[in-house]
């Protein structure tokens, strides 16, 4: 069998849990059979570096479960990345989208430079929106437990520069920003 070596392609399966202060852990993100994680191991930017750790040297059938701490998973909560936004941005002839821009909501967004982004809501005041694009897992500990499905040597189109961000949770976002409905959660681990 293939052993996990860079240059290889690789499929993981596996539970994402939110490590709590007290111990407890949270399911946040679970791959399906049919979508696992997809990497170039040593190719794919934005994975993890604990959990690349962790796999190495795997092959096909080989187990992992690490647990990351914040710093090297998704990085600390940014306050610079908590926005106080006009309530007008939101506004649809004229009417504030209620519906849609709510405490706990995810919201896509767009950046000046085009790029599109995720936010949740934090709290709506009559004056402005309060937005956090941090990633919803910033600032937690998180464990990835799971099983390598898939070993082989890369092809040489999946060498070609990854589109994947390699970020755990399978999903082509990076051109997309993060937690773009990502495991429905918006939990994924890329470090944009």
């Amino acid at each position: 069998m293939e052993k996990i070596q860079p240059g290889k392609y690789v499929e993981l399966g596996y539970d994402l849990y939110e490590v709590q202060p007290n111990g407890g852990q949270i399911l946040v993100h679970q791959t399906i059979a049919e979508d696992p994680e997809k990497i170039i191991y040593g190719v794919t930017r934005g994975m993890i570096r604990p959990l690349e750790q962790a796999i190495d040297g795997l092959e096909k059938g080989g187990e992992f479960d690490v647990t990351v701490k914040s710093d090297e998973a998704f990085g600390p909560h940014d306050p610079e990345q908590v926005a106080h936004l006009e309530r007008s941005i939101f506004e649809i002839e004229g009417k504030f989208d209620e519906e849609m821009i709510k405490k706990g909501e995810i919201v896509p967004m767009m950046t000046a430079d085009g790029y599109h982004i995720n936010g949740v809501v934090i709290d709506v005041t009559p004056a402005e929106v309060i937005m956090d694009f941090n990633h919803p897992l910033a600032g937690k500990d998180v464990r990835f437990k799971g099983k390598i499905l898939e070993v082989r040597d890369a092809t040489p189109e999946e060498l070609q520069p990854a589109h994947s961000c390699g970020c755990g949770c399978g999903h082509d976002h990076c051109d997309d920003g993060c937690g773009d409905g990502c495991c429905d959660e918006g939990n994924c681990g890329c470090n944009h």
